[in-house]
């Protein structure tokens, strides 16, 4: 008996289009395994229905067509089920498929569907909404409603909003409380991650996993204007985690209070909540079709990245000692003053 696949396409996601899709789906999947229909989405939820129904329909496998935001509404809807989640990416970032080693590129994910590589992993939930990849609150939270208020994806318009923004944000104070205890922190953003990436290969959890049963919560504290290019080249890097600015743990399940309420964001759609956000993983709870050669793929920081997350680390030392340098001038001053006025 052939498997049968339901293919779920955003025709919205992303910023190219997508009339060939079905074209290159019926060239390239492997008829003699599978049996597959194709299902447009005409409005937001749409794809948690479809695959709904796919569920009770005893379909194999949905795959979503889309960005993180299709993955996130298929996903919701194959929880806990028999029925697996397969990826066609085509979103403006991917960070899901990009976690998974799923290319970005139509044949080549099709040829890994047609592997039906399946796994058991992990998904999380914020204020019980599922997510696959990360949530949040803060600043990734603040931008992911400026983008979704632009009207326009790609990763220009999201660059052109973390610049227009990141110098005005004032950062906030948190509570986090896990099995040991309760945090105070004062941080630019707190970033869950089930998977290691927002997408477009910026890692801001280059450690995570998403079958080791655990989240990895990152807490970005308060920096300059002269850290930020350092930060942003170690998060393409993957080497945020050696940041001094940021701090990481892992746990199964933290509760965080904050003073205001405010919008957070799971897999990059934001939405508002109050000022107690609680934030678990469920373990193996999602079936997905994975790339069964993802250990030859993985992204190596490349010479470039690495030639400047190094001269933007000497040049906050020669900063930091700037600083020190200064501070034992003006105390020499102060010395020299008193012994004056003597």
């Amino acid at each position: 008996m052939k498997t049968k696949i339901l293919f779920i396409m955003n025709p919205k996601s992303g910023v190219g289009r997508k009339d060939s899709i079905p074209e290159l789906i019926d060239k390239y999947i492997d008829k003699d395994l599978f049996d597959y229909q194709i299902a447009n989405t005409e409005y937001a939820g749409h794809a948690t229905e479809l695959a709904q129904q796919a569920t009770q329909d005893k379909i194999d496998i949905v795959a979503a067509i889309g960005g993180d935001g299709t993955v996130n509404e298929v996903g919701k809807a194959l929880v806990n089920t028999d029925t697996a989640i397969g990826i066609i990416p085509t979103g403006s970032g991917n960070g899901l498929a990009r976690h998974l080693a799923i290319p970005v590129n139509i044949k080549k994910s099709l040829q890994i569907l047609n592997q039906a590589c399946i796994h058991e992993l992990d998904y999380g939930t914020i204020n019980d909404i599922p997510f696959f990849c990360t949530c949040g609150m803060g600043f990734d939270a603040f931008i992911s409603m400026k983008f979704a208020e632009a009207g326009k994806r790609g990763v220009i318009t999201y660059v052109q909003k973390v610049l227009e923004e990141g110098l005005k944000y004032e950062p906030q104070t948190y509570d986090i409380e896990d099995d040991e205890g309760i945090h105070h922190y004062k941080a630019f953003l707190i970033s869950v991650a089930n998977a290691s990436q927002y997408g477009n290969n910026a890692y801001i959890a280059p450690q995570a996993s998403m079958s080791d049963g655990l989240l990895d919560i990152i807490i970005m504290e308060p920096f300059d204007i002269l850290e930020a290019p350092q930060v942003a080249i170690e998060m393409f890097n993957k080497t945020l985690d050696k940041n001094s600015k940021i701090k990481t743990f892992k746990a199964k399940h933290i509760h965080i209070h904050r003073k205001e309420e405010g919008v957070i964001h799971f897999d990059g759609d934001p939405i508002m909540a109050g000022t107690d956000v609680d934030i678990k993983l469920i373990r193996k709870g999602i079936k997905v079709v994975v790339n069964p050669n993802k250990h030859k793929k993985q992204q190596q920081p490349n010479m470039i990245q690495t030639s400047f997350s190094q001269l933007f680390s000497n040049i906050d030392l020669i900063r930091c000692n700037i600083n020190k340098q200064s501070r034992k001038v003006q105390a020499l001053n102060k010395t020299i003053l008193r012994k004056l006025n003597i």
